[in-house]
């Protein structure tokens, strides 16, 4: 079921210091995907796939494209049999906002229309998000219950990251300061040029007629420290001057492929 979530007043003081940058890891197999380092240690199963060296679109998981259908769906194949303890998979058919669905513990594969983020308490089932620039992020109670989100500027001036921080508290009682966070791959500040209308959406003041470059992840990193979040890391990959290892929306005119963000707790 989706649905929305008003944050409560709870937060925590901002701390001062800055989240820990980490790289991740590549993922020996024939599917290209890069772990989250040290999420495994507390069950769960964490990263993102990549572009792989094949000719052409290369491991392209974007299912609204113009790949081929049947080459589309046989990488999704790929990836699923890649992580054969899942038995439950979610996808969303994304339109950058703040609505969260939860998905339970089933067989199959749960596509919703109008999802940015996914929810559960169940082991065995795996959320996932498609992402070319826009920020997946990893939210995690160790085993009692997992989020993830797809927080590009308007995802994230909506507030999906609160939405999602606080349902994870109300969903397994857990504190701010249990929960872990990972800001995952996405465009870097250096890359990212925008408007006026995209600073003032993150919260942002820029000097002169601009346009002006941000630092999407800074942003949803200072967002989840007034969370109270303190077990918090942020991704040192770029989706755009690395795209000979992801894909990028921008840094390919609009024409690049999708990776898929995925986050769960295995049996």
């Amino acid at each position: 079921m989706a649905d929305t979530v008003t944050p409560s007043a709870r937060r925590a003081p901002p701390i001062a210091v800055p989240p820990v940058e980490i790289r991740e890891t590549a993922v020996p197999g024939t599917v290209p995907r890069y772990a989250v380092p040290g999420w495994s240690e507390s069950g769960l199963v964490a990263g993102i796939t990549g572009r792989g060296e094949d000719p052409g679109r290369g491991f392209d998981l974007g299912l609204w494209s113009d790949s081929p259908v049947g080459e589309t769906m046989a990488r999704w194949r790929a990836f699923r049999r890649s992580e054969p303890t899942f038995e439950r998979w979610s996808l969303g058919g994304q339109v950058h906002g703040a609505v969260i669905a939860e998905a339970a513990s089933a067989r199959g594969w749960l596509q919703l229309d109008g999802v940015d983020g996914w929810i559960t308490r169940a082991s065995g089932t795996m959320l996932t998000v498609t992402v070319a620039d826009c920020i997946p992020v990893y939210l995690a109670v160790p085993g009692r219950g997992a989020a993830l989100l797809h927080a590009g500027w308007r995802g994230t001036a909506a507030g999906i990251l609160a939405t999602g921080f606080e349902r994870l508290l109300e969903l397994t009682g857990a504190t701010p300061a249990e929960v872990m966070v990972h800001v995952g791959v996405g465009i870097c500040g250096s890359c990212y040029e925008v408007g006026r209308e995209v600073m003032a959406g993150c919260g942002r003041h820029g000097a002169g007629d601009g346009p002006w470059h941000l630092d999407l992840r800074a942003v949803l990193a200072e967002q989840a420290k007034r969370l109270g979040a303190v077990q918090l890391t942020v991704s040192a990959w770029c989706s755009s001057h690395d795209r000979p290892a992801f894909y990028s929306h921008r840094g390919s005119g609009g024409t690049d492929g999708r990776m898929v963000a995925y986050l769960g707790r295995a049996h």
